[in-house]
């Protein structure tokens, strides 16, 4: 656990130097792996139903852990050498565990402002969060407009990962750079899914994936429909009563035919792994910041119903898979 980088830190009264300790101990305990954050984003909103993108994090986080078990699941690894697929689960924790690392700071400093009834923000710099969370903090405190806090805090994720991880050396060039990642239709890198206990699925994808504004687009465009009035009673549902594993048989078994398990548990297949932080600066500070983020405006090109392309995707995927191995078996 880093030390802060601020060397004001020292003249804080004790009391919010023990708090800025307590919440890096508690964020630190909660960031073990893609299955403790998915469930810690929920069990958050569940207590502070105001804090809506702690659901939209806790259903995306989902995808990424369904993405990271399809690595060593009954088919990609008929597609992809070991190192590749080893490559690409570290892409996706590193992603998920750094963006977890800033926000769930952030959440448990808005929790203490609560039980305090004062706003604590002027501590988030003693956190690594950006200044630009400083004051939409302050501005949800003062008017609670939810929905703009959402958007924010969709803004600063992106631009968190996009230097440690999107244009990270190593990241870039045998992540992103690569073929097989430009094939990401078919990998569904680039769609997150939102299933329902009745076995149907919605959602969105992006196209240009490595694009700061794309990938911040997407997340309002998942946060339209995961709050779709209609949609989001089935969603919330789904997310308390399934656990999650990261198989996709978490909701593949809703589906009126049930399909048999093809994707491993994540706990049964991945290792804990120990990142280290390196202070990267303020993102706000470092980037052109572009109003049109803040837009309200979501335009949805493609149909947000996605059972029968999830399935058609699923068949051509093995399709694929198969006519491969029959030209590359011995």
């Amino acid at each position: 656990m880093s030390m802060t980088h601020n060397p004001q830190f020292y003249q804080l009264p004790d009391g919010e130097a023990e708090l800025i300790q307590k919440i890096r101990i508690e964020t630190a305990s909660k960031n073990l792996d893609n299955i403790s954050r998915t469930q810690t984003y929920l069990d958050f909103y569940l207590e502070y139903p105001e804090m809506i993108w702690a659901f939209l994090a806790s259903m995306v986080s989902r995808n990424g852990g369904y993405n990271m078990c399809d690595l060593e699941g009954d088919w990609f690894p008929n597609m992809l050498a070991p190192a590749i697929r080893k490559r690409l689960f570290l892409t996706y924790e590193r992603a998920n565990w750094l963006i977890f690392r800033d926000a769930y700071a952030q959440l448990l400093l808005y929790s203490y402002s609560t039980k305090k009834s004062t706003p604590m923000f002027h501590l988030l710099k003693f956190l690594d969060v950006s200044t630009f969370m400083e004051k939409e903090w302050q501005e949800f405190w003062e008017n609670g407009d939810k929905r703009r806090l959402l958007t924010a805090l969709i803004i600063n994720e992106q631009n968190v990962i996009q230097e440690p991880v999107m244009l990270e050396p190593v990241y870039k060039k045998r992540v992103f750079n690569t073929f097989m990642f430009s094939f990401e239709d078919h990998l569904h890198f680039s769609t997150v899914l939102f299933p329902t206990c009745e076995g149907e699925l919605y959602g969105a994808s992006v196209n240009g994936f490595k694009s700061v504004t794309k990938r911040i687009n997407l997340g309002k465009r998942l946060a339209s429909v995961l709050f779709d009035p209609r949609l989001y009673p089935s969603f919330l549902e789904f997310a308390v009563n399934t656990e999650h594993t990261a198989s996709r048989r978490d909701y593949e078994k809703y589906f009126p035919i049930p399909k048999r398990r093809d994707t491993p548990f994540l706990r049964c297949t991945y290792p804990i792994i120990h990142h280290h932080y390196r202070h990267q600066g303020d993102w706000y500070k470092q980037r052109k910041f572009r109003q049109e983020w803040f837009s309200s405006h979501t335009n949805h090109r493609h149909p947000i119903h996605l059972t029968k392309w999830y399935k058609k995707k699923q068949k051509q995927l093995h399709a694929l898979i198969k006519v491969k191995n029959l030209f590359t078996s011995d």
